[in-house]
């Protein structure tokens, strides 16, 4: 079982948000970068699946050269291979980040001949959210697609045709792809042939923390590096704005003995006093 994760770069926010001057990036000066926790879930879920079936599990990012850190930081995890289509530091969209990933996928290939069997994405990065690359990715390639899948189940043996959401060619051995979602209270099933893209939602799985040997594995390992064409989709960022947040007053009521008459009164409007 020969699987392609694809990860994105975004920065660590854990606390508030700050924009650059020029309205044109978050300032990641004081947080740094992480991969998206989708996407994090979907690595931990192909690493799953090979160690039940066997095979590797290549990840795969569309960045500036630090994005390299998050590709071994998901090698760490049990992935085996790493490559790194490496950007000139401008934004790329939705567009031509998946007609990226589609031309990477098409050099290694995809199904049962030596290609990738299953290409598994976050349901959305966490930066931009725009849940579209993996329905181009899937559309460039011409493979079944779901998404938001919180349950997935891989066999190696059964029919090779008839994907529910699309066609195309048996994977690996006739495996396919049941993959569950949940939709306003509704679970919804899926039984698709491989290879197929299917994105994951957070909470499939618990992603487990990367070892020691792992750390100095992903250290080590040689990351395949792809300089693909830049292409313009048309659309151009004009201003980044951190909407504003709730505003807190505070009240002073008094000081000192002074303020007993204002608490009795404010006790009173809560119920407090009977």
């Amino acid at each position: 079982m020969e699987i392609l994760v694809c990860v994105k770069r975004v920065p660590m926010v854990g606390g508030k948000v700050v924009v650059t001057p020029d309205g044109q990036d978050v300032d990641t000066r004081m947080s740094g970068f992480a991969v998206s926790p989708h996407e994090e879930c979907a690595v931990e879920e192909a690493v799953q699946i090979t160690q039940r079936l066997g095979g590797t599990v290549t990840v795969l990012t569309l960045g500036p050269a630090e994005a390299a850190d998050q590709l071994r930081d998901m090698l760490a995890l049990g992935a085996g291979h790493g490559v790194l289509l490496e950007t000139d530091g401008r934004e790329w969209g939705p567009m031509a980040t998946a007609a990226a990933i589609a031309d990477a996928a098409r050099r290694r290939g995809v199904g049962p001949d030596g290609g990738y069997d299953l290409l598994l994405f976050g349901n959305e990065a966490a930066d931009t959210g725009d849940y579209q690359v993996p329905v181009r990715v899937a559309h460039a390639l011409g493979l079944p697609c779901v998404t938001a899948i919180k349950n997935l189940e891989i066999t190696e043996s059964g029919a090779g045709a008839g994907a529910a959401g699309g066609s195309g060619a048996g994977g690996a051995a006739g495996a396919r792809a049941r993959a569950s979602r949940e939709y306003r209270g509704i679970e919804e099933a899926f039984d698709l042939a491989l290879p197929a893209v299917i994105s994951v939602k957070e909470g499939i799985n618990l992603p487990r923390y990367p070892s020691l040997p792992g750390r100095l594995r992903a250290k080590r390992a040689v990351i395949e590096q792809f300089r693909p064409e830049y292409r313009g989709e048309g659309l151009r960022k004009e201003l980044l704005r951190v909407p504003p947040g709730e505003s807190k007053r505070a009240e002073i009521l008094g000081t000192g003995t002074d303020a007993v008459p204002a608490l009795v009164r404010l006790f009173e409007e809560f119920g407090v006093l009977s």
